[in-house]
């Protein structure tokens, strides 16, 4: 329920305001008076002396004082002045300036690795990336041997048909080169899965490998290094698989040296 506002109170006349203008009508008469019936008195002829002049300027000066003090006395309207409110809510409650703002907290970002095994486990409940790249590391070490001896027969089954026919390739130009491709020492200190994603009905896999190895190239015919080092080096490469969507045999289907 809304209280009704208590009506304000009518200002009242001061009182010197009230006096004042009385002594200022009071003059003023006394003055058109004494001018009227003293100025018949002496013939129309004595004038206006210099009594009457300061007796009717301050009368008119009084009169103005109290003109002005009665329009100042009037009640402005509501809407005005600074701190009056509008229909527009001007003198209403504002926004602070500064005040803290609500924030809403961002839902975590899923990354493009994540949303990727996220696919292949659907398919393949059963899927473990930790355990698929043991199982790569396995697979970079009897690829490696199988190019070194010339021979792919033994990881055929571990290799898509367009891999195995580029290393079948490499093999072919050591062997019509009568060179023959040594890889030793392989030690592999990193072994992680770094992409996953499904395209065109394929599960596919990116392991990124850091290794330690020596690897070169010796003439079978004398046995002298015609290409690399007996040093040991660190590589970065970068193996990617791929299978049917679903529980299949994963495939070699290329290699990226970074």
């Amino acid at each position: 329920m809304t209280t009704p506002a208590p009506a304000a109170p009518q200002q009242r006349p001061g009182i010197f305001g009230g006096l004042m203008g009385g002594l200022a009508g009071l003059a003023l008469g006394g003055l058109i008076g004494s001018m009227l019936f003293g100025g018949l008195g002496g013939g129309f002829g004595g004038g206006v002396g210099l009594l009457e002049i300061v007796l009717i300027g301050g009368a008119a000066y009084l009169l103005f004082r109290m003109l002005r003090g009665r329009q100042a006395s009037q009640p402005e309207p509501a809407y005005a002045g600074a701190g009056g409110s509008s229909a527009y809510g001007a003198g209403g409650p504002s926004w602070q300036a500064g005040g803290s703002a609500a924030t809403l907290d961002a839902p975590p970002s899923v990354s493009d690795l994540d949303r990727g095994l996220g696919h292949i486990r659907a398919m393949d409940p059963s899927f473990d990336p930790d355990a698929f790249a043991e199982w790569a590391k396995a697979a970079f070490v009897d690829v490696q041997g199988a190019v070194a001896r010339r021979d792919l027969s033994g990881v055929q089954d571990r290799l898509t048909p367009q891999e195995f026919g580029r290393l079948q390739a490499q093999c072919d130009q050591l062997r019509g080169a009568r060179r023959t491709n040594r890889i030793e020492r392989v030690q592999i200190g990193r072994a992680q899965v770094t992409e996953a994603w499904q395209e065109t009905g394929q599960d596919w896999i990116t392991v990124s490998f850091a290794v330690s190895l020596v690897d070169y190239i010796v003439d079978d015919t004398s046995g002298a290094i015609v290409e690399g080092s007996t040093t040991p080096e660190s590589i970065e490469e970068y193996w990617t698989f791929t299978r049917p969507v679903g529980p299949k045999s994963w495939r070699l289907s290329a290699i990226q040296t970074a």
